[in-house]
């Protein structure tokens, strides 16, 4: 993708980004969003999957790459959604990231669409995986346990795309887990919506430039 593709179409990524539904003590927000947009079958730059679709019937896939700071049990979190433009300019379809896989996000009535036809989805207490039924996070058996007793326990997240730009340092994890557990909470799964700041969303080859600096920069605090 190139950045005359991405200008190109830059006003539709503002125009359809997903509504963020966050739980009302949500102790991290997102921080920044990187875009690419697909005109073409291609891979993810962010995402270990193959954006397929049928030209005839998808003009275009946009891609949010979602960064915050914090997960509640790691440093560093990176949630995807993307959304699927039809040759009219309308919402075909979407999906959203979940711990690692990713769900369709546009129900099948269309109902979790807003009066400004973005697609609304909730954001998981804590770790920010995205659904378009907000019960749906109460059938995960740890919703409650990884916002407490579980919170830091997977340290710093380094993805192999970031390989050796931010972690580093003894016992990092051990640090990054006593720093999270400062943040345990009790969801309330109450949600309100977010609204995302002016300058928030990015294409996806800045994020990726801005990430190791802000990951460098936090870890040095601990």
């Amino acid at each position: 993708m190139t950045n005359s593709v991405l200008q190109t179409h830059w006003d539709t990524v503002l125009q359809v980004s997903p509504l963020l539904y966050l739980d009302r003590l949500e102790p991290f927000l997102p921080i920044r969003v990187g875009v690419s947009v697909f005109e073409a079958p291609a891979p993810s730059p962010s995402f270990d999957r193959f954006i397929t679709f049928d030209t005839t019937r998808i003009r275009t896939v946009i891609e949010y790459a979602i960064y915050w700071d914090y997960d509640i049990q790691h440093i560093y979190d990176l949630e995807h959604v993307w959304v699927y433009i039809d040759h009219e300019g309308a919402i075909a379809s979407c999906e959203a990231s979940f711990h690692g896989r990713y769900f369709l996000s546009l129900l099948p009535d269309r109902s979790n669409l807003s009066d400004d036809k973005r697609v609304k989805l909730f954001v998981q207490p804590g770790k920010h995986a995205m659904i378009p039924i907000q019960d749906v996070f109460r059938l995960l058996p740890n919703v409650d346990s990884c916002c407490q007793s579980e919170a830091g326990i997977d340290g710093v997240l380094e993805p192999a795309m970031f390989g050796g730009q931010f972690k580093s340092g003894e016992e990092i994890d051990q640090r990054a887990e006593k720093h999270l557990r400062e943040f345990s909470f009790q969801p309330s799964f109450d949600y309100i919506p977010f609204d995302w700041a002016s300058d928030a969303f990015v294409p996806w080859s800045e994020l990726t430039k801005e990430i190791p600096i802000r990951m460098r920069a936090l870890l040095a605090k601990l």
